[in-house]
């Protein structure tokens, strides 16, 4: 059985479908995982077949028009800049895509199959299984994750249904064009939702209902398995200089805000660095900040130019991000304070999950982020006893799930497959 996997977006985004990818392959699964060219390397040192998309995803989130519209916040400015990008790239993923998938047995994809792969499969007849990273099945349990403060909870469920719509408008482009290739009818006006609901399309969730509990009113065919960790190769070490720091001295705040580009890194470095002068704090932050050398820094603070989360952050007093789904995740399972300085789409909404837990300060978007507010924010994640032993307790509960096994499970299970070799292990229950 050859099962193909279509993910999109940045690293975090990618990131965990590598990892139910390589737990596939571990099962004993033949595996083509179709991605940007960006994460070929990763792909292919997970074990996992790897197929083009032919785009750089990083080339465009170093674009001046994308980085002006992810830090303005605004969802609609940030959606026309993706309408834009994906319109001249549609009519070459048309060419493209159908015959990537041709010969699979069966299609697992979430937001990277919107934009044409569930048409694809629909032409071919190849069943679906939906995988998402948060929450898109309509509930009255909370709002979408694109609205996490709606004032009225008989709002949430409504919300899900535009953030639906809004997230189709997206990937339209690609799936106009690939439906016109295979002579198709036109896209539908409301997305593929209501099509793969008549087909009983599972739906898997890679979160732990740790932290978001999953709702009474999701039907039996919607599984939240916990996270998809994908976890450092066993040859992999980390560099003699970070090792060196680390021993130095007290365990250091992280600073880094992954794929979301600035339009002044210069500015946001020193940003950082004053936060962590002020607060008194060791600190390592990511590279990319604008032409800052190792050369420039203080001898409390490392630059990082790479190494896993998943390694890392445990060895972290707290975690400052942008709320990235991904590296939400990893601070969570790592069991330290996160602050969550969102930028943009779902980043608010993993912020405002953070506070709700207990386990972190309250989001302050990156447009309001000044050095004070984040020296105080790093002073109370590190005296706030009791948010430190929240945050170690959500943590070893969210280290004893294995999601990726579980959604293996329920992928082999609704294929007609059995489960080879993992050691499955049925997820906790969720904390009220």
């Amino acid at each position: 059985m050859t099962i193909t996997i279509i993910a999109s977006g940045t690293r975090g985004d990618v990131q965990p479908y590598i990892a139910l990818a390589q737990g596939l392959v571990t099962a004993g699964e033949h595996v083509r995982l179709i991605t940007s060219d960006d994460f070929e390397p990763l792909v292919r040192e997970a074990g996992v077949e790897f197929a083009s998309l032919g785009e750089s995803v990083e080339s465009v989130l170093q674009s001046p028009e994308w980085r002006a519209a992810t830090e303005s916040g605004n969802f609609i400015k940030i959606v026309q800049r993706m309408n834009a990008e994906m319109k001249p790239r549609a009519a070459a993923m048309a060419e493209r895509l159908p015959d990537l998938m041709r010969g699979s047995d069966v299609i697992v994809a979430g937001m990277g199959g919107m934009g044409a792969g569930f048409s694809i499969a629909e032409k071919f007849a190849i069943p679906v299984i939906q995988a998402y990273v948060f929450p898109i099945t309509p509930t009255s349990a909370f709002p979408s994750p694109l609205t996490p403060g709606l004032p009225l909870a008989a709002l949430n469920r409504p919300s899900f249904h535009i953030m639906r719509q809004m997230l189709w408008v997206s990937g339209r482009a690609a799936d106009t064009a690939v439906r016109a290739r295979l002579g198709m009818s036109p896209s539908p006006m409301f997305g593929h939702y209501q099509a793969l609901a008549a087909r009983q399309s599972p739906v898997l969730y890679g979160y732990s209902a740790h932290v978001i509990p999953r709702p009474a009113d999701w039907d039996a065919r919607t599984h939240v398995t916990g996270y998809w960790f994908l976890d450092p190769p066993t040859e992999w070490t980390a560099p003699a200089d970070l090792l060196a720091f680390l021993d130095a001295g007290a365990p250091p705040i992280y600073i880094g805000f992954g794929s979301m580009a600035s339009r002044s890194p210069e500015e946001s470095a020193r940003l950082a660095l004053t936060a962590l002068e002020r607060s008194g704090q060791r600190g390592v932050i990511a590279s990319g900040w604008g032409g800052m050398r190792a050369a420039d820094l203080p001898p409390h603070v490392f630059m990082l130019a790479s190494a896993p989360h998943s390694w890392l952050f445990p060895r972290m007093a707290a975690v400052v991000h942008h709320g990235g789904a991904g590296t939400t995740a990893a601070g969570l399972r790592a069991g330290v304070p996160s602050q969550v300085v969102p930028f943009m789409g779902d980043q608010p909404y993993w912020g405002r999950r953070v506070l709700d837990l207990g386990v972190g300060p309250a989001p302050i978007p990156r447009r309001r982020l000044t050095a004070d507010g984040l020296a105080a924010s790093i002073t109370a994640m590190l005296t706030d006893t009791a948010l430190r032993d929240r945050a170690a307790a959500l943590g070893a509960r969210i280290r004893a799930e294995d999601g990726v096994a579980e959604a293996v499970r329920l992928i082999q299970g609704y294929t007609g497959r059995t489960p080879q070799r993992h050691d499955v292990r049925q997820p906790e229950r969720a904390l009220p």
